[in-house]
């Protein structure tokens, strides 16, 4: 039997505040929603630098397939950063959302005609 993929949970605590202990339940219980094995939760403050490249390196070292947040506020751009979308899926809890793994096309053979 194939093992269920991989994830990570990612915070801010500056955003959490006192509902810190509520998101991380939040986040183990929605990766355990969609599927996921979740293998351990990143918190990152305000004061946190190059927190894309950070994440990129806890998804490589996991070999993660998700990253799971309490929402979409948690990212600078409180978007589903594409940099993030081309490695890995972007789940929040809430709104309960999965955000797909985005591929890039492969040129076929030839070229186009």
């Amino acid at each position: 039997m194939p093992s269920s993929p991989s994830a990570i949970g990612y915070l801010r605590s500056d955003i959490s505040g006192a509902r810190q202990r509520w998101d991380e339940t939040q986040i183990r219980h929605t990766a355990a929603r969609f599927g996921y094995n979740l293998l351990k939760i990143i918190v990152f403050s305000a004061r946190t630098d190059r927190v894309m490249h950070r994440l990129h390196t806890a998804l490589d070292r996991a070999m993660a397939d998700a990253i799971v947040t309490p929402s979409l506020r948690h990212f600078e751009s409180a978007e589903a950063p594409a940099e993030l979308l081309a490695v890995a899926a972007v789940i929040t809890v809430t709104p309960e959302r999965m955000f797909a793994r985005w591929v890039a096309p492969t040129k076929p053979a030839g070229g186009l005609k």
